[in-house]
């Protein structure tokens, strides 16, 4: 087995009530698994388990694409929030943010919307280019932005498995309601790498 399940950093009651316990168990510990055993078995014996998990992403298509990406994908996710983080952006992203969005709340606004009005499943990112330039995507199904050369820093999940036992058909309030648990620490670091 190449890649394994890291261990979330807080224990599966600690969003609560962003997310339940009970989503952690189903999302992070059945759905993410599954995803990470099916790239397992299909990258066994191919040139593909030499590869890191961004270049399989990168390189893959199909089957192949859609369990690294979302295997990768909901990593990225679920160790972006903490109960204790910072709630704010800081330093150069904030500042990035104020000047392409306005204000901090104008860009959670627009971000929600993004996420809020994409058909069917998928993702919903803030992504920067190599000169800091901040892009929001919506991407269906097992999209991420690596596919177009752009650098992920933060994603809401808006697959139904993701707010459906918390939230049930309200997925605008699941969104406006994860900017609660996300660390800004995290994401300013995913900026400034």
């Amino acid at each position: 087995m190449k890649f394994t399940q890291p261990r979330l950093p807080y224990a599966p009651d600690a969003l609560a009530p962003v997310i339940s316990a009970t989503t952690i168990d189903f999302h992070y510990g059945k759905h993410e698994k599954a995803y990470i055993d099916t790239l397992n078995t299909l990258i066994e014996n191919t040139p593909f388990s030499e590869m890191s998990l961004e270049e399989i992403i990168c390189k893959s298509d199909g089957k192949l694409f859609n369990n690294a990406s979302q295997a990768w994908n909901h990593i990225f996710y679920f160790f972006q929030f903490s109960p204790n983080g910072l709630k704010e952006p800081s330093g150069k992203l904030r500042e990035q943010i104020e000047s392409q969005f306005e204000s901090v709340d104008a860009f959670k606004k627009k971000f929600e919307e993004a996420g809020a009005t994409l058909f069917g499943s998928g993702w919903v990112w803030l992504s920067a280019d190599d000169k800091g330039t901040l892009f929001i995507t919506q991407g269906g199904n097992a999209s991420n932005p690596m596919t177009q050369g752009l650098k992920p820093i933060l994603t809401f999940d808006v697959w139904e498995h993701a707010y459906y036992l918390d939230y049930q058909n309200r997925r605008a309030e699941y969104l406006h309601s994860l900017w609660d648990i996300v660390d800004w620490d995290i994401v300013g670091i995913r900026y400034g790498e």
